[in-house]
């Protein structure tokens, strides 16, 4: 499994179709990622030198700072993960610590890779579960209750148990006119009993070195729900469910789990990307006394992120995973923070830092209209299930907009999130009676948007509530 190659203004270009503005910050997650692909080119001992160009985003919430680095990490098919850095804690202290995060990037590479090989092997694996099923369905194996299609049934008193080659013609031909109905789908309503397959009793446990009670737990985890998963029994489902669940599980079988795991833990080291949000969270800013609150191992929390992005092995479930090269893109608001205030030795292991923009109407307008995924197409696919057609005047976008703005500016800026709350209290009443106005055409205008929100913008105690 490769990371694609993408020049950066193709990045930046790609990024662009779901993304409205903060083009700095596009640049730089860009090159950083093109960066990884040079080190790649680059032959000998001094691949190993170049260390990757991580980034700091600094921006207020909602403007687009988690969205770069998903949309970043689904474009190169890389293992990506979000983290809070607030959720973890220094080492001796009860909660999250910092190597869970790689261990769940982990999990993440294994699931991707195993469904891409799954992709790989599908064909030949429904081809087996299709011949799996017909054994199922020929007449010696079906229950009395379980007749075949009238079209069958000639064809079925003609099989007898007789040790011939005409027998073993005819029973051939049976298959094939079996195999026929199935897959026009005459047999969707037959029900089949299948055989799950035969799992270990006792399921192997790792040992965990000291500190990763989360791995004891998923361990642990792993073997009670192979323990209680009701062993051999039998399952009866129609012939859809059935064909669907053999596919499945045939390809399973097709795939080399040790293949698979191999080929995750070096997409891992690689290709993997960690976005650690809230970074300014466990900064101590300059006038901030050390004390002994409930944030007193802050530091300690970044003292123990720093080998991770430095570069260490971290031992998992599925092996030793080295994070030398893995990307990481952290992020924080820092409104009461600076990025000087975090150690220096994590300072100097995020190169690239880039400030992202608080949002104006005009992005908003963007926001509301340019992506292939905006809100404003979201809401017509949800309201033409309905069988309504919902249509915007530019007048309505263009004061939904304003009012996001004036709101943000009034209160608490959160960014594009302000769109979501706003949206969803101008089309609460149309979401209510949209399935007793099936074959409507509902126009959205200036006037619409007024009706529905001026009152509760005028109101701002009552905003700050519902807005």
């Amino acid at each position: 499994m490769e990371e694609k190659n993408f020049t950066p203004r193709e990045i930046v270009s790609e990024l662009d179709r779901y993304i409205i503005g903060q083009d700095k910050a596009k640049r730089s997650v860009a090159i950083a990622l093109r960066n990884r692909w040079r080190r790649r080119q680059v032959e000998g001992d001094l691949r190993d030198e170049i260390v990757p160009k991580n980034i700091i985003m600094i921006g207020p919430t909602g403007v687009g700072k988690t969205e770069i680095a998903r949309r970043l990490a689904k474009l190169a098919d890389a293992p990506f993960i979000k983290v809070e850095a607030s959720k973890f804690t220094e080492v001796g202290y009860v909660g999250k610590d910092v190597e869970s995060m790689i261990r769940e990037l982990v999990e993440v590479a294994v699931k991707m890779v195993r469904e891409e090989e799954s992709r790989k092997v599908m064909v030949r694996a429904q081809e087996m579960a299709e011949e799996k099923l017909l054994d199922l369905l020929l007449p010696g194996s079906l229950e009395p209750e379980h007749d075949l299609p009238q079209s069958f049934d000639d064809a079925a008193s003609e099989v007898v148990p007789e040790p011939s080659a005409e027998s073993g013609r005819r029973r051939a031909d049976t298959r094939e006119r079996l195999r026929k109905l199935l897959r026009e789908g005459k047999l969707d309503d037959r029900m089949v009993e299948i055989q799950p397959a035969v799992r270990p009793a006792m399921p192997s446990i790792e040992v965990v070195a000291a500190g990763s009670m989360e791995e004891m737990q998923s361990n642990l985890r792993d073997m009670f729900s192979g323990l209680f998963q009701g062993g051999n029994k039998k399952k009866k489902m129609r012939v859809p469910e059935a064909l669907a669940y053999l596919s499945s599980e045939e390809s399973q079988r097709l795939i080399d789990m040790e293949s698979v795991v191999k080929l995750a833990i070096e997409c891992t080291e690689q290709n993997g990307i960690v976005f650690l949000d809230e970074i300014d969270k466990i900064a101590r800013s300059a006038g901030e006394g050390r004390g002994h609150g409930p944030d007193v191992s802050r530091e300690g929390v970044q003292r123990d992120i720093l080998p991770i992005i430095e570069g260490s092995t971290v031992n998992t479930k599925h092996g030793l995973v080295k994070t030398d090269h893995i990307l990481f893109i952290a992020a924080g608001a820092f409104h009461s923070a600076k990025p000087s205030d975090l150690i220096p030795e994590l300072q100097g292991r995020f190169p690239i830092r880039v400030e992202l923009n608080s949002l104006s109407k005009g992005d908003f307008i963007r926001i509301l209209t340019e992506p292939e995924n905006s809100l404003i197409k979201q809401y017509r696919a949800m309201m033409q299930t309905e069988g309504v057609s919902l249509e915007f005047d530019y007048s309505a976008i263009d004061e939904i907009c304003q009012v996001a703005a004036d709101v943000n500016s009034q209160m608490e800026d959160i960014g594009a999130r302000r769109l979501h709350t706003i949206m969803e209290k101008l089309l609460e009443g149309l979401s209510f009676e949209a399935p007793e106005r099936g074959g409507q055409t509902v126009k959205v205008d200036r006037g619409y948007v007024v009706k529905n929100l001026s009152e509760i913008v005028k109101d701002r105690d009552l905003s700050r509530y519902i807005l």
